[in-house]
């Protein structure tokens, strides 16, 4: 019993380091702020957000940490870079001390790189402590990593500072105070279970539906409850963190099954109770085997996947791919590029939103558009767990299928942009609806990678897919910077050297590229998903058997 309630307050305590450390995500309300400090051009800030997607690339350093350091070290390592990165930027910024270009570039870099330690720990806790239920807690918790920069927003307005910079030092010392908080579960989590009870596994399943349920509460309380001052401010800031807390008292609740089987209906099944004994790709991968050794021959079934696999001709669900092989396979790079047309653009449209609003005439509307774009990023990777609690016999859709439905908000959105840019509800509408699509990409993409690519490599995988974002930062906010300082022309109304642009021709032509980008996306995501239907239908037929064979076993 002291074992199951301390993996819930493991889950419990990952649930508030992605909800505070998500702080990339309050980048535009800091950045007209910080550019007017430094004094550079649209390009040159486009460099620093770059830099702090570049830390993300450096993910590769995080699985060794956790290798060679224990997870507690690792979580203060990841809280420490952030206190160097965001502590020096913010005394930059409140005029405290002075930087060269380079250097604050070096900050933005190791921030960066502290939100991904921080995602690594936060990874592994859920893997070790629920091996069974693991896309349930991986989604769950990457969700909230959407609504960082809705509870920053809250905090800054609780404190009632006018200046932007709070933000930077918020970014510097929250994350640093909830690693302490999270110290005691880490250092107390149970023991991984070699054979988890099913029984035990089944109500796991119905207590991440539960805490869903509260998840999107808290989602929604994010979005529509908006301050009118400080004391209304710091008032939702404690319904916030109230709600943060309830996560403890949950699995409680759903312990007791009389009161589960009183409240949910009979006729309501979870997809995943099919198989509570066992994981659907360890499970694939066994009927794999065994048919494969009966090929004609002697060829091994491992021989031949990987043959099939590097000719592209076959794609089958769990096969595991080493770095070579996977960059041969057609199938990544239609997903690298459905993830660099979609989720990381929707990233940079984030990092951009501060100089979007103002140059638009929206200045004052910035936190709020923040907080829009935080709530609906975490309402999308909600949504990501979707294909996992949908039973498969009531809508039958592959993951790649739904990634390729998630993917097509993001055009239309830039077609609201760039017809009705001006307007209020246009601009609102357009980030929710971007916020929406990457925030399902972002959270999704573990469990893709993972059934596309193998689990046992998962890590490695993911960190090679995710070099897009870097890449995509780069590219498309060089271009979205270009256009900006073509339009702009010097300002001397409090922005010293910079340029700043007024107009809707500041971004249209930004938003009509960005547009046509994302519809190569979809267009990408729509291949992938015909290319693995197949491959997702022999999975379910494959499963569907098992089941059948387990009900004849026990009938019998």
């Amino acid at each position: 019993m002291v074992g199951l309630s301390g993996k819930w307050m493991v889950l419990a305590a990952t649930i508030w380091m992605q909800a505070f450390t998500g702080t990339n995500l309050d980048f535009s309300a800091y950045s007209s702020e910080l550019k007017s400090v430094l004094g550079v051009s649209q390009v040159q800030l486009n460099y620093l957000a770059t830099a702090s997607d570049l830390g993300k690339a450096l993910g590769w350093s995080a699985g060794l940490a956790v290798v060679w350091m224990p997870l507690w070290a690792v979580m203060f390592a990841a809280a420490a870079m952030g206190l160097v990165g965001y502590g020096a930027q913010w005394l930059v910024v409140a005029e405290v001390i002075t930087l060269p270009y380079s250097v604050v570039f070096i900050l933005c870099l190791l921030a960066g790189c502290s939100i991904c330690w921080f995602n690594t720990v936060c990874f592994v806790l859920c893997i070790n402590n629920f091996p069974s239920a693991m896309p349930f807690a991986l989604s769950l918790t990457v969700s909230f990593n959407g609504v960082s920069a809705a509870l920053y927003n809250l905090v800054v307005k609780s404190i009632d500072r006018s200046s932007s910079a709070v933000y930077l030092l918020l970014n510097s010392l929250i994350p640093l105070f909830v690693s302490v908080v999270a110290l005691i579960p880490i250092l107390h989590q149970p023991p991984p279970l070699c054979s988890p009870d099913p029984d035990v596994v089944k109500r796991d399943k119905r207590t991440f539906l539960g805490l869903n349920a509260l998840a999107f509460f808290t989602g929604l309380y994010l979005l529509f409850l908006h301050p009118s001052d400080s004391s209304m401010a710091r008032l939702l800031l404690y319904g916030a963190i109230f709600l943060l807390i309830l996560p403890l008292g949950i699995p409680g609740i759903f312990h007791d099954r009389e009161w589960l089987n009183r409240t949910f209906s009979s006729s309501f099944i979870l997809a995943a109770d099919d198989d509570d004994e066992v994981d659907n790709l360890q499970l694939h991968k066994h009927l794999l085997s065994h048919s494969y050794s009966a090929t004609p021959n002697g060829i091994s079934g491992e021989n031949t996947s990987v043959e099939e696999g590097s000719s592209g001709e076959t794609v089958m669900l769990g096969q595991e791919h080493k770095a070579g092989m996977l960059v041969r396979r057609l199938e990544f790079w239609l997903y690298y590029v459905a993830y660099i047309c979609g989720g990381t653009l929707g990233l940079v449209y984030s990092n951009n939103l501060g100089q979007i609003a103002q140059s638009l005439g929206h200045g004052l509307m910035t936190s709020k558009l923040i907080a829009i774009y935080a709530s609906f990023s975490f309402f999308g990777r909600l949504l990501s767990a979707a294909p996992d609690f949908i039973p498969m016999n009531k809508v039958s859709i592959s993951r790649t299928g739904w990634l390729a439905i998630a993917l097509l908000p993001t055009p239309v959105a830039f077609s609201l942009l760039g017809a009705f840019g001006g307007s209020a509800l246009a601009i609102q509408a357009g980030t929710a609806l971007i916020g929406l699509s990457s925030g399902f990409i972002f959270a999704a993409a573990v469990s893709i990678t993972s059934e596309l690519f193998g689990p046992c490599g998962v890590g490695m995988n993911h960190n090679i897919l995710i070099t897009n974002i870097p890449i995509g930062s780069l590219v498309y906010g060089y271009l979205a910077a270009t256009v900006y300082d073509s339009n702009a022309a010097p300002s001397a109304a409090g922005l010293g050297e910079a340029l700043v642009c007024v107009g809707r021709e500041c971004y249209w032509l930004t938003f009509v590229g960005w547009g046509c980008v994302s519809v190569v996306g979809v267009v990408c995501s729509v291949m992938l998903f015909l290319r693995t239907r197949h491959a997702y239908h022999r999975f379910q037929t494959s499963k569907r058997s098992i089941i059948c064979l387990s009900e004849l076993v026990h009938t019998c």
